[in-house]
């Protein structure tokens, strides 16, 4: 394996012609260009310049090397700096998580203001529910995952991730447009009830809040797309509860949040690995915390 420095210097003393020149532009002695040069010479076998009484001649051998080494010492010049861009944050990569709530409503922000700080970085989305992000994350293929945790359902997460909260949305039951009155889910008991899939943190939480209220719910349908949930309250007159960040206001369905009952909430968090230095995550963390939504209902940025 040739040495990088001697080729370094094997192109100096090319260019100049010199071993002097060459000293004085790397900062060497004339006499450890020549050992340099000599020792190339060894490892390559070939004989690269002819020593003269008052100078060195490059053979046809040398520049034949010379253009072939060129293109490698570029591509050592690229690589030193964008490891030097890399540390400053300059450009760099980011792997980013979020299920798909948060993929809509925050992802976009946050990504327009983070391209803002580093224009340079390459970003990869993926989408998922928390407990598959996470697992990402613990194994390296996520630098940040945003995930969520219900009031009800609350979470312990694993030793060595590091969680922030950034938004928490208050539960909104949803019923078809025209049920107005406060939200009092006993009254619901004999409705027909629409949420996500079984064994989910929402299904779960609609759950406990129905216990609460005396009654166990009638689930008729399911779904973990909060567009088709609605769809479904729309036109099939059941009920939901749903997160605001879930929701789109539509004038057939009426939307009254469930502040009256304890914990009726979830918080969206971004998580990531306490040892990661990766240089650009502290600037999508900013992004991020800019992305919340401000005065909107129903929402508390945290």
């Amino acid at each position: 394996m040739y040495k990088l420095h001697h080729l370094l210097t094997f192109q100096a003393v090319h260019r100049t012609g010199s071993f002097a020149m060459a000293a004085r532009e790397l900062g060497y002695t004339a006499s450890a260009v020549s050992q340099q040069i000599a020792a190339l010479e060894k490892e390559t076998g070939l004989a690269l310049f002819e020593r003269e009484a008052r100078g060195i001649r490059a053979t046809t051998v040398a520049h034949h090397l010379a253009e072939l080494s060129r293109g490698i010492l570029a591509g050592v010049d690229e690589f030193d700096s964008q490891v030097r861009r890399l540390a400053k944050g300059v450009s760099g990569r980011l792997r980013v998580g979020g299920f798909t709530t948060a993929s809509v409503r925050l992802v976009p922000a946050a990504l327009s203001g983070f391209r803002q700080r580093r224009p340079g970085a390459e970003i990869t989305l993926d989408d998922g529910e928390p407990e598959k992000l996470l697992d990402s994350l613990i194994d390296g293929g996520l630098d940040i995952a945003l995930v969520y945790e219900y009031g009800l359902i609350p979470r312990q997460w694993p030793a060595g991730v590091r969680t922030l909260p950034l938004v928490r949305e208050d539960l909104l039951l949803l019923r078809p447009s025209g049920e107005t009155g406060p939200p009092d889910l006993s009254r619901l008991a004999d409705r027909l009830w629409i949420t996500s899939r079984k064994g989910t943190a929402g299904d779960l939480s609609l759950a406990r809040l129905c216990a609460f209220a005396g009654f166990t719910p009638t689930v008729a349908f399911r779904s973990n797309d909060y567009d088709v949930v609605r769809e479904l309250v729309a036109y099939m007159g059941g009920v939901a509860v749903v997160p605001a960040l879930g929701h789109v206001p539509d004038e057939r369905v009426s939307a009254v949040s469930l502040l009256s009952y304890a914990a009726a909430h979830r918080t969206v968090l971004a998580i990531h690995r306490e040892g990661n230095a990766n240089p650009v995550l502290g600037d999508f963390l900013a992004a991020l915390r800019q992305a919340i939504p401000r005065n909107a209902d129903h929402l508390i940025a945290l």
